[in-house]
């Protein structure tokens, strides 16, 4: 059967570009599926899915719309419409792909729609505006930016092949064969595999990258798949996104530099949810808070301290990224609220803390080490956190392949624990001990 690539544009201004886009891709192979999302002007071509569909599935009608006479208001209503047809397909079987048309504010209402369907499905934006900053576009979804380079007023021999391209590479993407993880019907055989071989999210930052690389291999070891987000903000929400849509099924949270980030408005902030997910969830996760003693600052120029942070430990990560140590204050403060964003935890979790330091720039010898800040870090994250997550405490820093390697262990064996066997553990804080390299 070919594949479905629906095609998201205003019809209005771009029709004559997505009817080449549907001839192109049924000379491919793929069937298009056009989907109107203008509102003011006539279409100059046949919708699949008109723009009277589109506006009801966004909670309004097209005659509400237009009396408005504005695009800005029209457009999210548009988008949430688009959103919810395509969702629909695309959990049917009947859609495989998607290509946008769009300069500004056509690609803002196409990557609304994109951001909100699942990792894996084929997303290619073509638009005027790919060569700059697309990170509000993009935000943290699989889409393809490609940029138009001509304005997408009208074909022409430079745009049609543009657009041709854009149509091979939707039509090439839907092909392939590779799957990623989903939810399995409970109970199936295919259910029972993957419980016992869940993908596992590790998050990781440049303070802790061969900890992490010794986790992988770990895991491969183990007969177990991992895929490792930086966690910078973007890497945090991505992963928890992918414990929402079942490709991740357990978690080596080793970074938490993310929430500190959150609340002093560093470069790495991972949002209101971050960390609170896998509890929701009931995911298998090991927590560490690695990278959470200092900041990341973007600085206007480089290697210019902010007065804010001179009286701080610092270490120039490069010449434009500060890393301010925190001080006991502050650190109280995000201990805090990593006991917040845990309640959500109900077991199946265990905190472990490296007293020797949560990173390499804590670590004895590094440019941020500094015990006593540690211990009164540790000691608030203790006393913060909900009862149900068992707390272990291990007298190395969080880098020494033994600190690892029980951390892995000690994933492993709460993901291959059955659910009727495995408690919900009470806090136990153990007595600290040196482990040997």
């Amino acid at each position: 059967m070919p594949k479905v690539i629906a095609v998201l544009a205003t019809l209005d201004t771009k029709g004559q570009e997505a009817e080449f886009l549907r001839e192109q891709l049924q000379a491919l192979g793929s069937k298009a599926l056009l989907v109107d999302i203008g509102v003011l002007n006539t279409p100059a071509t046949r919708a699949d899915v008109s723009r009277v569909q589109v506006a009801r599935a966004g909670g309004s009608s097209l005659a509400a719309l237009r009396a408005g006479h504005s695009r800005e208001t029209s457009q999210p209503v548009m988008a949430a419409g688009a959103t919810r047809i395509l969702q629909r397909q695309i959990a049917a079987g009947t859609v495989h792909g998607v290509i946008g048309l769009g300069g500004l504010q056509g690609t803002a209402a196409c990557t609304a729609v994109m951001r909100a369907l699942p990792y894996g499905v084929p997303k290619v934006m073509v638009s005027t505006v790919a060569s700059g900053d697309t990170s509000p576009y993009v935000g943290i979804s699989d889409i393809t930016m490609m940029f138009s380079v001509g304005d997408i007023l009208g074909l022409n021999p430079f745009m049609r092949k543009v657009f041709a391209n854009a149509a091979g590479a939707a039509h090439g993407m839907a092909q392939v064969k590779v799957a990623l993880p989903t939810v399995p019907r409970a109970g199936s055989a295919a259910a029972r595999t993957q419980a016992a071989r869940p993908l596992i999210g590790i998050s990781n930052l440049g303070v802790l990258t061969r900890g992490t690389m010794l986790a992988l291999e770990l895991f491969r070891a183990r007969g177990y798949e991992a895929i490792v987000f930086h966690a910078v903000g973007s890497g945090g929400r991505a992963m928890e996104l992918m414990m929402r849509q079942g490709i991740i099924g357990a978690v080596f949270d080793y970074a938490m530099g993310e929430i500190s980030d959150e609340l002093f408005h560093g470069l790495r902030a991972g949002g209101k949810e971050r960390l609170s997910v896998a509890g929701t969830l009931g995911l298998p996760q090991v927590l560490c808070p690695g990278g959470a003693e200092h900041l990341g600052i973007l600085v206007s120029s480089p290697h210019v301290l902010p007065d804010r942070w001179k009286q701080h430990a610092h270490v120039w990560h490069n010449e434009v990224v500060l890393a301010p140590r925190l001080n006991a204050r502050e650190l109280r403060a995000v201990a805090k609220e990593i006991g917040k964003r845990l309640q959500t935890t109900r077991g199946n979790a265990v905190l472990m803390i490296p007293t020797r330091g949560t990173g390499s720039y804590a670590m004895p010898g590094g440019p941020l080490n500094d015990p006593k800040g540690d211990a009164v870090f540790f000691a608030a994250i203790k006393a913060a956190l909900p009862s149900t997550i068992e707390v272990v405490e291990r007298d190395t820093h969080a880098e020494d392949p033994a600190f690892v390697g029980e951390a892995v262990d000690r994933l492993i064996a709460l993901i291959e624990a059955s659910p009727r066997a495995r408690p919900r553990r009470r806090a136990v804080t153990r007595r600290p001990r040196r482990l040997r390299r």
